[in-house]
């Protein structure tokens, strides 16, 4: 190379790719500076040495070197030179011999380009189709390519699986033959190449065991480099189980349409079964208490005349039995109520430490009879409270009763607490803590179920309803408040609800009054006054005769309504006890027929009636009467409300 030209130097100087010249030897006797870098070593110490040195497998470059001595040149041969800092870099070798003028050979020129980047991103194209490869077959849909032809050109295993045809049957058939619409398939394929690509194309796959696949087709064009269209990739998605589930669909809206019409059906029916509940608890109610208000008024009155101490005692019996049959129809009538969300509050004013006496007043016997100790501890609270005192001490009592019968020894304590005070309200708790037998936990759940105990055996040693703990939940509630409770066995149960209490505008004053002093006041006031009592019962109406003339009033009585009015239009009578169910002409009619009648404009009328809902009270009120008095009934409360009425009519 000494005597190559000085331009052919400075040519092989300016490539970028590593150029040598071999002797026959092959002993390198020239490089350029490309070859230089690529080695890390220098053109001094490359010229003279082996070229095979310079490459990652020597034997490979000198089997080259000989098929370019052979052959007269090789092109693309591969081989690998190392650099001196062991870096390798991959290259093809093009190399051919070199004579003298004579022809002899002297040598070999060659050239290296350098192929690592190539070689490097044909690796990452292999990896990457492979990755390609690894996500079609993953795939649960069946996916297949399509010529331009229409010819499949490959598939995944859900398609051989879809068609039950195998993956070397498929490559290369008519994609169309395997649909039962195949022409439906053809169209979709010609309009993915109008498009460029189909979405949610409706199809059918046939299995090779003729079972058919419903699936939605989605297709789009692949293209070359260049842009030209290759063919097409097309996705396929089962829609069997969907499909049937529309037309699943589609029936069951045409049920419901049915169903609606018998719901409409059944709506109606349930309302006449409420309307016929009513009816019958309306019924239960009258059909119970009228008896009842005979057995207390007569046991009343037979005390009234004077007993023997053994007499009295009966007596007690009687009345504490009717008193405990009393409470179970009030509870049933009260759920019942609450639950047809029937159920009124009263507001009238509250005083916390009344109700609280009235409790411990009511249990005072059972608490001395089992040697308890009944404590009351109330905190401060205002004294302009507004809400129903007659529920609230229902629901306490309810706590009160259940803590006294569960006790055998110990305390129960009956304690109200403010919880929390804004400017026109209070939040009250009310709590009942006891030192009784306690609550299993696995009961604690079903405590204020309706009818449910936490004893419920053949062998439970506490009667009861089931109904005291969900009724004052109910009236908690009502009264926007809440229930709870927490207990050990063993050691005592803590019983507590929580009400919200308006404010008044003014410090009020719970109304009091004894049935000695109502009876007294009638007595001094209305003596010899006539009173009309009017009832189709004839034990009720000698219970009620025997009251008034006990308070020294004169007692007139008729059978049913129509007898009533004959006897008004006949009589003058300071007040008129009128009951609401009667045969011929029932309270409701009457009364107006009476306030037609002269002089009985403003005289007082007492509904006295068996029938103890909310409405009853209020048609009571509408049909002109004045009060409403609810069997069975007591003397409190007879002397009270009569003396009331008359009271009202002379004021």
């Amino acid at each position: 190379m000494t005597t190559e030209p000085t331009y052919a130097r400075s040519l092989i100087e300016a490539s970028l790719d590593p150029l040598v010249t071999i002797s026959a030897e092959g002993k390198i006797t020239d490089v350029n500076t490309a070859t230089e870098k690529v080695t890390g070593v220098s053109r001094g110490r490359l010229i003279g040495s082996d070229f095979a040195d310079y490459f990652t497998d020597p034997q490979k470059a000198r089997e080259g070197y000989q098929q370019v001595f052979s052959q007269g040149s090789v092109t693309d041969y591969p081989l690998a030179i190392r650099h001196a800092s062991g870096k390798v870099t991959d290259v093809l070798y093009n190399a051919s011999v070199y004579r003298d003028a004579q022809g002899n050979v002297l040598g070999v020129f060659a050239a290296a380009r350098d192929i690592t980047e190539r070689k490097k991103a044909e690796e990452a194209t292999q990896a990457a189709s492979q990755y390609a490869r690894s996500l079609i077959e993953a795939s649960l849909d069946p996916l297949v390519t399509i010529s331009a032809e229409g010819k499949i050109t490959d598939v995944n295993t859900a398609t051989e699986k879809v068609t039950g045809v195998s993956r070397g049957r498929l490559i290369g058939s008519d994609f169309a033959d395997y649909f039962t619409d195949p022409q439906k398939a053809r169209e979709g394929y010609q309009q993915v190449f109008s498009q460029g690509s189909v979405t949610d194309y409706p199809l059918a796959i046939r299995h090779a065991s003729g079972k058919v696949t419903d699936v939605l087709y989605n297709a789009s064009v692949y293209r070359d480099a260049q842009g030209n269209v290759l063919g097409v990739f097309a996705a396929a998605r089962d829609i069997t189980e969907r499909k049937k589930a529309e037309e699943a669909l589609a029936e069951y809206s045409r049920q419901l349409e049915q169903r609606a019409i018998e719901l409409e059906l059944a709506k109606k029916a349930a309302e006449a079964a409420n309307v016929a509940k009513s009816a019958f608890l309306a019924n239960m109610s009258h059909e119970i208490r009228t008896p009842m208000n005979g057995i207390i008024g007569m046991a009343n009155i037979l005390r009234r005349e004077g007993v023997t101490s053994k007499q009295k005692h009966r007596l007690d019996v009687i009345d504490s039995s009717a008193q405990h049959l009393l409470s179970v129809i009030n509870d049933v009538l009260d759920i019942s109520k609450i639950e047809a969300g029937k159920f009124s509050l009263n507001e009238a004013p509250v005083v916390v430490s009344s109700l609280m006496a009235n409790v411990s007043s009511i249990l005072s016997d059972r608490v001395k009879a089992k040697g308890l100790h009944l404590l009351i501890e109330t905190g401060h609270l205002p004294h302009n409270l507004v809400g129903d005192p007659t529920r609230l001490q229902q629901a306490l009592l309810n706590y009160a009763t259940n803590a006294v019968k569960f006790t055998e020894t110990g305390t129960v304590t009956l304690r109200a607490l403010k919880q929390e005070e804004i400017d026109d309200s209070v939040i009250v708790r009310f709590e009942v803590v006891d030192t009784g037998i306690g609550i299993p936990p696995e009961t604690m759940s079903r405590l204020f179920t309706a009818f449910e105990q936490a004893d419920n055996s053949m062998t439970r040693k506490y009667g009861g309803t089931g109904l005291g703990l969900a009724i004052t939940q109910r009236l908690a509630e009502l009264m926007g408040g809440g229930v709870g409770a927490e207990s050990k066995p063993g050691m005592g149960s803590t019983f507590w609800f929580t009400v919200n209490l308006k404010k008044s505008g003014e410090t009020l004053e719970a109304a009091t009054g004894t049935a000695s002093v109502a009876e007294a006041e009638l007595q001094q006031r209305y003596a010899g006054k006539r009173i009309l009592v009017v009832d189709d019962e004839p034990i009720n109406r000698e219970v009620v005769v025997m009251h008034l003339e006990a308070a020294d009033l004169v007692a007139d009585t008729a059978e049913d309504g129509a007898e009533a009015v004959l006897m008004a239009r006949k009589n003058s009578y300071a007040a008129i006890l009128m009951d609401m169910q009667m045969p011929k002409l029932n309270g409701l009619e009457a009364t107006p027929e009476i306030r037609q009648i002269p002089g009985y404009r403003d005289t007082p009328i007492i509904a006295m009636t068996a029938n103890a809902f909310a409405e009853d009270k209020s048609q009571c009120l509408a049909a002109g009467m004045n009060d409403f008095l609810t069997k069975p009934f007591n003397p409190d409360q007879f002397f009270s409300i009569l003396l009331r009425s008359l009271s009202q009519r002379d004021g």
